[in-house]
């Protein structure tokens, strides 16, 4: 049964420009086939009656059309009724193709389609997520991704390439890309041949920095910082809420009667497994180490704004600086403010 309407999702813009042109290639082939592309207008709102016509209209000249829908997220939900009725009866010679544009809402959160639209895709098309997931799973999926590439990357240079990345997967294609044109399809590359090609350090979670803090690793901790600052493009102030949400997390649980990862996420309303890291580490460093942590981010929020005019990067060493310190000391250090 030939699939008839598809939906690429994610939170990344060029992911999904990317599965789009590699739809398109597998739908077209070497078979000429037109495709019409609609999207917002000047108010920033989708005309759905062309995008109805084109989908009822038998193509000419071709066996079948391909009409795609760019920023999908942005139909209201009469509209979206519209096309799912569409998609649970379509024409056989029209293929939708509905991409969202990546944007975010208000919270931050991705949006997406009308939860309508969404699930009749589901059901009757194909839903195609370009989100590479976090933890493991980006691992994983960074990790099929450079074995499918056209060139061969050896271990070492595979995990090179893919702690240069951090968060900013979407660069891998464009390095893929040039490593192909360099060293041709199926051509050897090592972390040597590779180092040219890598461009700026890419941005990493937040998670990086908090837990080389709790692993005491200054260098490690800096690193993550400065890549969060530059090529993440995070204000130290971000940073600083990231720090604050940490170790007052620890200030919450300190004395509290908890005993597991699931009492912890209770009372910081989080999930269970950051909850447990936050717990640890609380128990590890004390409750003199913590209350001196809380104290070092109070110093640090006030120089960041501008209590004593240092440059901001300067300000967010010293603080990862004497945190790092923190875990690594074994027993609490002295109540000093001197700098």
């Amino acid at each position: 049964m030939t699939v008839a309407s598809y939906l690429i999702t994610g939170d990344d813009p060029s992911l999904q420009s990317e599965a789009l042109t590699g739809l398109l290639d597998r739908l077209c082939g070497a078979d000429f086939v037109p495709v019409e592309e609609h999207g917002p207008d000047g108010d920033d709102s989708i005309d759905i009656g062309p995008v109805l016509d084109a989908l009822v209209t038998p193509p000419f000249l071709a066996d079948r059309r391909i009409v795609v829908v760019r920023s999908a997220e942005k139909l209201d939900a009469t509209q979206a009724a519209q096309l799912a009725d569409h998609v649970k009866e379509p024409s056989e010679s029209n293929i939708l193709v509905l991409v969202t544009s990546g944007a975010s809402s208000g919270a931050g959160a991705t949006r997406s389609v009308p939860v309508g639209l969404s699930r009749a895709v589901k059901s009757h098309g194909e839903v195609i997520d370009t989100s590479p997931g976090q933890g493991r799973q980006r691992s994983d999926w960074l990790g099929q991704r450079i074995r499918a590439a056209p060139v061969r990357l050896d271990a070492e240079a595979a995990r090179l390439l893919s702690e240069h990345l951090g968060e900013d997967v979407a660069r891998l294609h464009s390095i893929l890309d040039m490593l192909e044109s360099t060293y041709g399809e199926g051509g050897k590359v090592g972390a040597v041949e590779l180092a040219p090609f890598l461009g700026d350090s890419g941005t990493v979670p937040p998670w990086d920095l908090t837990d080389a803090l709790d692993r005491g690793n200054t260098a490690e901790a800096i690193t993550a910082l400065h890549r969060m600052m530059d090529a993440g493009g995070r204000h130290p102030l971000q940073i600083m809420a990231t720090l604050q949400r940490h170790f007052g997390g620890m200030l919450r649980l300190d004395g509290a009667e908890v005993r597991t990862g699931e009492d912890a996420a209770a009372i910081l309303k989080m999930s269970p497994f950051p909850a447990r890291k936050v717990l640890e580490q609380g128990r590890r460093l004390g409750h003199e180490r913590i209350a001196r942590a809380i104290e070092v981010l109070a110093q640090a929020d006030a120089d960041l704004r501008g209590r004593l005019g240092w440059p901001d990067a300067l300000v967010m060493e010293v603080l990862v600086a004497r945190l790092a310190q923190l875990a690594r000391s074994q027993a609490a250090p002295a109540r000093s403010r001197s700098r």
